[in-house]
């Protein structure tokens, strides 16, 4: 099997010639820079106490302006952590997934509104949950089909919400996706599940969307969903620290996975790649989670969809394409539908930021990003002509649990834009 992570040869051919503006010295902060605040908060964030690490990458206006490490790669402080050092970025996953979507969309061989149940017949004639119990649930035929824009916009009625949707997440946890096989087999799992809503009448963030999306690309492609992103993705972006696994002699880049105790301190967190990093993330290639990658390689593919889904001569989406994938998508569905986040809406596979000032954040109308489970973060602001990113290894757990740094992390890295 090819490995989509790099051997050390092709590393040093990466590091040579194929990422020269990812090679150069981070820039120096100086005094009075505004730079500094950033570079003081993420000291202050990876002190004793807090993240045991952090990798911060920001391109702006074509070149790297802050390019900082700090801290450990393990929660003991043992092993310092590098520029290079890769992590589990969960959920960042799911804007290649949708990019995989958008280019076989661009060969014609899909289209936004498709029913899912033309590439996945086992999807058609979908019913809705109305009430009764786990063992006896109520159920009415869903008043439309799943699409793919449902599911690239987590829209399609799965949802796993105890507090709002009590039997739908009970059949869903029951339906244990994530010990799957393979997408083929997440597929057969939802497939025997009734939805929690109709089809386009709700915002729910759910990963089995994405997984599904997943499987879409592997039947019309006709690959598995991991070679197709080394083809037509990572390989073109030189992205060779990405991939679901990471090859034995690289395993020791891997940051440590910790959470809180009960007390505040951290521990290794009870999941198979915490327990032994570098080992795929599920048991299949999840498209909603299942990613290694490092900051550099993940810079790569946000500025190639900065830079109008180019990447030098290469173009992997058009330019309409890219504005599709980052245009407000929930605002088109009659009536809209709303996110959960104050200011935000939902293009392809991540949020677009509709009105900075009713999100309280620094940002622009149209900017597009998100996170992963175990604390990293991205955004891309076309506008600005902006990419920041921020990789730590942390999953939050319990009361003690470490507060997110993301909304200070943005912040400061807009009031040190020109």
């Amino acid at each position: 099997m090819h490995q989509t992570i790099a051997t050390p040869r092709s590393r040093r051919w990466l590091r040579r010639g194929a990422a020269l503006l990812l090679c150069l010295p981070a820039p120096l902060l100086h005094a009075g820079d505004r730079w500094q605040r950033l570079d003081g908060f993420l000291q202050a964030s990876t002190a004793p106490g807090q993240f045991p690490g952090a990798v911060a990458l920001v391109e702006h206006d074509g070149r790297i302006v802050f390019q900082q490490h700090y801290g450990h790669a393990d929660s003991a402080g043992h092993r310092p952590l590098q520029s290079d050092s890769i992590f589990r970025i969960y959920s960042m996953t799911k804007p290649v997934t949708s990019v995989a979507v958008l280019m076989l969309l661009e060969e014609g061989k899909l289209s936004l509104d498709d029913p899912l149940a033309r590439y996945l017949p086992e999807f058609a004639d979908r019913s809705v949950v109305t009430g009764g119990d786990l063992q006896h649930p109520q159920t009415e035929d869903a008043p439309r089909a799943i699409t793919l824009r449902h599911l690239l916009t987590h829209t399609s009625g799965f949802a796993a919400a105890s507090d709002t949707h009590r039997v739908a997440t009970k059949l869903l946890t029951a339906a244990d996706v994530d010990s799957a096989t393979s997408l083929q087999d997440v597929a057969r799992r939802l497939s025997t599940l009734p939805l929690a809503d109709a089809p386009g009448t709700h915002f729910h963030y759910e990963g089995s969307n994405t997984e599904l999306l997943a499987r879409v690309v592997e039947v019309v492609s006709g690959q598995p969903f991991a070679q197709f992103l080394h083809q037509r993705i990572f390989s073109p972006l030189a992205m060779h620290d990405t991939g679901f696994e990471v090859p034995l002699a690289q395993r020791g880049r891997v940051v440590e996975l910790p959470t809180s105790n009960d007390d505040g301190s951290l521990r290794v967190a009870d999941t198979l790649s915490a327990r032994n990093p570098g080992v795929r993330l599920k048991g299949y290639d999840s498209g909603a989670g299942g990613l290694y990658s490092t900051a550099a390689d993940y810079l790569k593919f946000a500025h190639m969809l900065l830079d109008d889904g180019r990447s030098g001569k290469q173009q992997l989406l058009s330019r309409k394409t890219v504005e599709l994938m980052m245009s407000d998508q929930l605002a088109g569905f009659e009536p809209a539908i709303s996110s959960y986040g104050a200011g935000e809406g939902f293009g392809l596979g991540g949020y677009v930021i509709t009105n900075p000032a009713y999100r309280g954040k620094l940002g622009s109308v149209g900017q597009f990003g998100w996170s992963g489970a175990a604390s990293t973060y991205f955004t891309i602001d076309r506008k600005e002509k902006l990419v920041a990113i921020l990789l730590m290894q942390y999953l939050p757990s319990g009361d003690k649990a470490l507060a997110s740094p993301s909304t200070r992390f943005y912040n400061l890295v807009y009031q040190a834009i020109p």
